[in-house]
């Protein structure tokens, strides 16, 4: 079981999954090579989103492959607001407008497959090293459910998806 200190609103997915390796290891079982977070968040994830991103780490003997998909929101158009109020770009961007079919492609992590080495959560402590690499899921997949509005679309979406 779970210790309680992993189980608050604030546990870290991945002292959790390492929690898990570290029981494996106590138990004598073999350990994994990979390990696969699937998060009940993302139910529109398949079958066969998963077998492919396990198809990109054997092609590319990547430590990681985490799912994303093309961003809605891209990072140029991103704002803050600064202290005194006002709206500022969120990172630099290059100057002069910037036409959405001139944006250079951005994507986001969509929640839906971590895949990662065990030894690399044991020795980097992450999902994301430097040989990650990318599945990417299309957007009508990677809906997360992240509050009660989410639920209700992702609901509309199941029951609307052959028709």
């Amino acid at each position: 079981t779970r210790p309680d200190e992993l189980a608050k609103d604030d546990s870290s997915q991945n002292d959790v999954v390492l929690h898990a390796l570290k029981w494996l290891d106590s138990e004598d079982k073999d350990q994994p090579e990979y390990f696969m977070v699937l998060q009940p968040t993302s139910p529109l994830r398949t079958a066969e989103d998963i077998r492919a991103a396990v198809k990109i780490a054997d092609e590319n003997e990547a430590d990681s492959v985490l799912s994303v998909c093309p961003t809605h929101h891209h990072p140029y158009w991103t704002k803050r607001i600064t202290a005194e109020g006002n709206i500022v770009d969120f990172m630099d961007t290059p100057h002069g407008y910037l036409r959405r079919q001139s944006l250079p492609p951005a994507y986001t992590l969509n929640g839906a497959i971590y895949l990662t080495r065990s030894k690399i959560l044991y020795n980097q402590h992450t999902t994301q090293p430097a040989l990650t690499y990318p599945y990417i899921m299309p957007l009508e997949r990677s809906w997360e459910i992240d509050n009660v509005w989410d639920v209700r679309l992702v609901n509309w979406i199941m029951e609307n998806r052959n028709g």
